[in-house]
């Protein structure tokens, strides 16, 4: 499994630039929450704790309650990679979460990015 310098970063620092990311584009902190939350399994007290702390990204992902059964329906590119082509399971983690947060920012409905 490579080690990518990403997996060592605080998930508050991540956080923090899905943020602003997302209220760059005039969406809320509340949105990215429920991305996250949708995503891993956290409940929002829990990832307060994360969001609060120094806890890596690689922890991070490696805690979370339940990766949701879903997943395999986010498909599309970020950073120039395929989300469903890339290897590790962790950066496809990752990936997935990123692109989440990609979609949030363009625009697209909440309904839509949660896969509902």
């Amino acid at each position: 499994m490579p080690n990518h310098k990403i997996c060592s970063m605080a998930f508050s620092k991540i956080y923090s630039l899905y943020v602003q990311k997302a209220e760059k584009k005039n969406r809320t902190e509340e949105e990215v929450i429920q991305i996250i939350c949708r995503l891993t399994g956290y409940s929002s007290d829990c990832l307060a704790n994360y969001v609060d702390g120094e806890t890596d990204l690689a922890t991070f992902f490696a805690e979370a309650p339940t990766l949701n059964p879903n997943v395999s329906l986010i498909k599309g590119v970020v950073c120039g990679v395929r989300v469903e082509e890339v290897e590790d399971p962790l950066m496809r983690k990752i990936r997935y979460l990123d692109k989440l947060i990609d979609e949030l920012a363009k625009g697209k409905s909440m309904e839509k990015i949660l896969r509902s």
